[in-house]
């Protein structure tokens, strides 16, 4: 077609003369099929002032949806429409218009809509992406003025009405603003784009209607008879029952920040799921977010509340990580939206990571941020809150307290080892982040009375210890855990003692399914008394349900031993003399823990030199944190000074890239291997292969995922022992073990054994 053809087809005419603009077209079907651009852009508008509702962003959400695709009204992209090879920038005229009519809440708008094809640019200077000033002054198609007649722009905007100022958090509110705004934005734009595809392509949506998704109050009555069914025949039952009856009743409590402090064994896992509940329906607020540490025990935790909510379970429960990426394919059609597997909690309760959590909330693309709405008016529940790293512990606790100030969210710091966050924990003399937390409520009753009395174990340092040696003691002990800090030593350990019967292994380089596997075994052999010698790494101390009467701990921070005491005795079935949890020290320098676990040790032998009581004690635990966190200064708390990064900040100059290029809660990256490790995992993968969409494979899969350091993912690929399953359809997305020998079913995922190092040198 000539550029004269586009000139007179892109017009798109009425019978009264007036140009017709589209925002999209439908392939093969005619003009009166396509989607007008009045009609996408007020719907987005629609759509996110809905979304905007939970932080009373309304006005700001509805402008930013009306302005997004405003670039569209021009002769350039209506040619594209008919099939023009010419890239539009569609984004930037919104955003110019937006900058003009509403100066510095507009800066705000300019961000959001700019971004929303590309993602969040810095305002000015360097970063990955063309900065929001360059493309404010780039050269743009005329833009046409029958977007004034079609589009209910306010003349003005109101101030935000709902932020309280923070005195030293200014631009650090304004970015996250922005975040959200952008969420509302581009979370409206995909479902809008997404329902019209539908339409005219005569599909049936995948997503539940409103209707059909568990209210929370139906979620309440069915933990309600869970709970029912408990009994408190036993001593430990009796105290879990009384915490659960006080946590409940603190419901009321009016929504802001909370910490529930109760050692581990407990009941916080389904003490925190009641509070929730109740918390979020007596407040209004619209679903409940846990937030656990660790990939290893997300789907595990899941698992309790579907089982906790009986036939809602499967409707209402939502797991979310980082298994796989949101982007599966590189194309920027507007059809190809439509299938991408994005999450956007739009579900009752969520499960997911804390890297998926906090990475989100700085996050710079649309598949990251377009949650992130669905967090304001929610109760959050941060389990195992102690094990925030030190390097970004300021700017995530920043963010917990702005979603608890400016957006109606609730935060539980939910651990048996509550860290020392408060605005109290600040003494004077010691380094803070803007004065910690203030007005924080402790939901248990009376957690240093609760530690006493659910005290189990003993806990005593053993000293230095050879493989030897500790082989030696582990081989004695018909029913031991071991937890090494790292996954070689684990490895060298079991094999130690592999030739012994109820000898097991675990580590983050077996996929979930083997991990389930071994701890269902592991639990059967304690159950009936018969040997279970278990190693395994660090991921053992969360939230895993598993009670040795004798726990050995490589040294660590007082936390983790706290997490490991958690795995022994954990019924109450033996006398606390009877069950030790002995701490040693490696002797062998090749088990050295990673630096940052280092630093967690040596704080745990200074804290516990001047300490005469129960190591696992609260006066111990809140001298180990403070120590931790205000007395190691600005490098260790958050070496690349985030916060710091906004302060220099102004309006116009927000790093909003340079922030999610930096915020990274884990600094070594990890690529998702996919191991066939049974039937269902073959099933899932074969039907990878001939799919048009994920529709839930990519969940299905996350239980076979291996996630393994980069330099291990190249050695794999350069071997040819990964493959991609239709690459041409997914890219990379989906890499398959196709090397199965490499996957030990006794073991894990190997790529630096010597058969591996063999099949690399016969180039297989």
């Amino acid at each position: 077609m000539t550029e004269d053809q586009f000139s007179q087809e892109a017009l798109g005419m009425h019978q009264d003369g007036h140009q017709r603009f589209f925002a999209h077209s439908a392939q093969g079907l005619s003009q009166s099929s396509w989607q007008g651009l009045s009609e996408h852009l007020v719907a987005v508008g629609e759509l996110a002032v809905g979304f905007a509702q939970a932080f009373e962003g309304e006005e700001l959400a509805a402008c930013a949806g009306l302005l997004h695709d405003l670039g569209k009204y021009t002769h350039e992209f209506q040619a594209r429409l008919y099939g023009s090879p010419h890239k539009v920038d569609h984004s930037t005229w919104g955003a110019r218009i937006a900058l003009e009519r509403y100066r510095g809440l507009g800066q705000l708008l300019a961000y959001a809509i700019a971004g929303h094809h590309a993602g969040l640019a810095n305002g000015k200077g360097e970063g990955r992406r063309t900065s929001l000033q360059e493309r404010l002054a780039a050269e743009l198609p005329a833009l046409h003025p029958r977007w004034q007649e079609e589009l209910p722009v306010p003349a003005s905007l109101p101030m935000p009405r709902f932020i309280k100022p923070h005195p030293d958090r200014g631009m650090f509110q304004m970015a996250f603003l922005v975040r959200m705004l952008f969420s509302c934005l581009v979370d409206a734009d995909f479902l809008d784009t997404e329902a019209f595809y539908n339409r005219v392509e005569g599909r049936e949506s995948l997503r539940p209607e409103a209707t059909c998704r568990p209210q929370l109050s139906d979620l309440k009555a069915a933990l309600d008879l869970h709970l029912a069914g408990f009994r408190a025949d036993k001593p430990v039952n009796q105290i879990r029952a009384e915490i659960l009856q006080y946590v409940r009743a603190q419901a009321a409590l009016a929504p802001g920040l909370f910490s529930l402090t109760v050692p581990t064994g407990g009941g916080k896992t389904l003490a925190s799921l009641a509070f929730a509940l109740d918390h979020a329906i007596r407040h209004g607020q619209q679903r409940v977010i846990f937030v656990i540490p660790f990939t290893s025990i997300v789907e595990q935790n899941a698992a309790v509340f579907r089982q906790a909510l009986g036939s809602w379970g499967e409707a209402a429960v939502l797991e979310h990580h980082s298994a796989f990426s949101d982007d599966l394919t590189a194309s920027k059609e507007a059809r190809d939206k439509v299938r991408l597997a994005m999450e956007n909690w739009d579900a009752p309760i969520i499960v997911t990571t804390a890297v998926q959590f906090f990475e989100s909330l700085f996050a710079d693309r649309p598949s990251k941020c377009r949650k992130l709405h669905n967090i304001a008016n929610s109760v959050v529940i941060l389990d195992e809150a102690q094990t925030m790293p030190l390097k970004v512990l300021r700017p995530c606790v920043a963010a917990l307290d702005e979603l608890a100030c400016n957006y109606r969210s609730s935060i539980v710091l939910c651990t048996a080892t509550q860290p020392a966050l408060k605005a109290s924990d600040v003494a004077a003399g010691l380094e803070g982040f803007e004065g910690g937390l203030k007005n924080v409520r402790e939901l248990a009753p009376e957690p240093a009375k609760l530690f006493e009395r659910l005290k189990r174990v003993t806990v005593k340092h053993v000293g230095t210890l050879e493989d030897e040696a500790l082989l030696s003691q582990l081989r004695e002990r018909e029913q031991v855990l071991c937890i090494v800090n790292n996954r070689r030593h684990a490895r060298v350990l079991f094999q130690g003692m592999s030739d012994l019967s109820g000898a097991y292994h675990l580590t983050t380089l077996m996929c979930a399914a083997h991990r389930s596997q071994v701890l269902a075994t592991a639990r059967e052999a304690l159950k009936q008394g018969k040997p279970c010698r278990l190693v395994s790494t660090a991921l053992i101390e969360a939230g895993v349900d598993v009670a040795f009467p004798t726990v050995y701990r490589a040294e660590a921070g007082l936390d983790s031993i706290a997490q490991a005491a958690g795995r022994c005795n954990r019924e109450g079935r033996w006398a606390a003399e009877d069950s030790e949890v002995r701490i040693f020290a490696n002797a062998n320098e090749d088990w050295k823990a990673p630096p940052e676990l280092r630093q967690f040790a040596d704080v745990t032998r200074e804290v516990l030199r001047n300490h005469q009581g129960d190591p696992l004690d609260p006066v111990a635990i809140e001298r180990y944190f403070k120590q931790l966190y205000w007395q190691k200064g600005d490098a260790a708390l958050d070496a690349r000074n985030l916060l710091g990064l906004l302060k220099k900040a102004e309006i116009d100059s927000l790093p909003m890239d340079t922030l999610a290029e930096q915020f990274k809660m884990i600094d070594s990256a990890q690529m998702p291997v996919i191991v066939p490790f049974d039937d269902d995992a073959r099933s899932a993968i074969r039907d990878l292969r001939f799919v048009d969409g994920l529709q839930g494979i990519s969940r299905r899969l996350q239980r076979y995922l291996v996630q393994v350091p980069r330099h291990g993912f190249e050695a794999l690929r350069k071997a040819g022992a990964v493959e991609a399953v239709r690459p041409e359809k997914w890219g990379d997305q989906f890499m398959v073990l196709a090397n199965e020998s490499l996957y030990d079913p006794k073991v894990r995922l190997s790529w630096d054994e010597p058969s591996f190092i063999n099949v690399q040198a016969l180039g297989w």
